[in-house]
């Protein structure tokens, strides 16, 4: 009996552990992030942070070999499509990390998940796929876009902000950021201006500001158009009298080139570098050893994103043919997050804690962005309930 259960045992094990041919095999990462033209540095961000986490992991997932592809979608819906399926058909990757854009994500989710391929989201967490078009192959570790623009219409709400001039990018995330400011937010909003994704002079937009005096200006200006806006605001002399609530606009992608420009403005968002845990101490030093610039919210997430597969690879044995087995183990999240608390939603979409940050000058003379306070907490999104898929 003894020899039968001892044979037992290690049949058992053969059929857990990895088999050679397997472990010999690569897994293929694509990472599509935008590294061209004024958005640039929010890519770079997401391949950075992606590129520490691999290096901290060995270069290795559940025991396999990894492989990272990176390629530029260039901010450009047809051309981020092509790219995407060169990814799937020609490199033949296991999971596509990106993009930074909504507009982006847009074009490439429905190649990628009608592929059977997970598509891990670093950044981009649109409206449209959160809710009755979740889908099973689709998982973010930012937020839904909504939540982030949510803190600063709470925050305008408690603060007693009557009136408020509303400027956002005329795209996706634009408008979900202006959805996400109105659900708490209930004073008069004298303007909502929607601005080409191109735009790079707002003097008329500051013009009308300077005119009809709002309490605050809430804004949503990713990578370029934030750096222009907050140096055109600074030197309108707004920003002394009229107080910037922003999301994606001052952060650690955009301070290096707006600097004291930037100083005192509010922002929105899941963490920051001064989040005091040692993991993300731990990250934060090495990002800064590594790069010599502060990490953003794009480089946090990006390593999340690297740690929620390493953490399904192993639970699958690094066995990835079981598409239900990988889907199950992205699910768990079973791995420590920099932003300390951290769960899926039935959609895929992350439960967490949301700060107001300010911009300060560090004594080293670099700018990083700060925990003012805690808004929500362990805050999912509101289309959640309508995710019928089985995530």
């Amino acid at each position: 009996m003894k020899t039968q259960l001892t044979l037992a045992a290690t049949a058992l094990l053969v059929g857990t552990a990895m088999t050679p041919a397997l472990a010999q095999e690569k897994i293929k990462l694509g990472v599509i992030v935008t590294l061209s033209g004024p958005a640039a540095a929010l890519g770079q961000q997401v391949r950075d942070g992606f590129a520490l986490a691999v290096k901290d992991l060995g270069s290795k997932m559940g025991g396999r070999d990894v492989e990272v592809v990176v390629v530029d979608d260039e901010l450009k819906p047809d051309a981020a499509v092509t790219k995407v399926k060169g990814l799937l058909e020609r490199d033949k990757v296991d999971f596509v990390i990106g993009p930074i854009f909504s507009n982006i994500l847009q074009a490439i989710h429905r190649p990628v998940t009608e592929s059977k391929t997970f598509l891990i989201s670093p950044n981009a967490g649109p409206s449209t796929f959160a809710g009755k078009d979740c889908n099973p192959f689709f998982y973010v570790t930012s937020y839904q876009n909504d939540q982030v623009h949510e803190i600063l219409g709470k925050v305008a709400q408690d603060r007693g902000y009557k009136r408020m001039y509303l400027m956002v990018p005329n795209y996706q995330a634009g408008k979900d950021s202006v959805a996400g400011f109105k659900l708490d937010y209930k004073g008069e909003i004298v303007e909502e201006s929607y601005m080409p994704l191109n735009t790079l002079d707002f003097q008329p937009e500051l013009s009308k500001i300077s005119s009809q005096k709002p309490d605050a200006l809430f804004t949503f200006m990713p990578g370029g158009l934030g750096v222009n806006l907050v140096k055109q605001y600074r030197q309108a002399g707004l920003a002394d009298s009229i107080p910037v609530l922003s999301a994606f606009t001052v952060d650690e992608s955009t301070l290096p080139a707006q600097q004291d420009a930037a100083v005192g403005m509010f922002g929105g968002a899941n963490w920051a570098p001064n989040l005091d845990n040692p993991p993300n101490k731990k990250f934060v030093a090495s990002y800064e050893a590594a790069y010599n610039v502060v990490p953003g919210t794009y480089a946090f997430q990006a390593y999340d994103a690297a740690m929620l597969i390493d953490s399904a690879v192993k639970a699958v044995k690094g066995d990835l043919s079981n598409k239900d087995a990988v889907q199950a183990a992205l699910k768990k999240a079973d791995f420590t997050s920099l932003r300390g608390t951290f769960k899926f939603n039935t959609n895929g979409y992350p439960i967490q804690d949301f700060y107001l940050t300010k911009v300060a000058k560090r004594p080293d003379g670099k700018f990083q962005t700060e925990i003012v306070q805690k808004v929500f907490e362990n805050y999912g999104d509101r289309y959640a309930k309508d995710c019928k898929a089985a995530n």
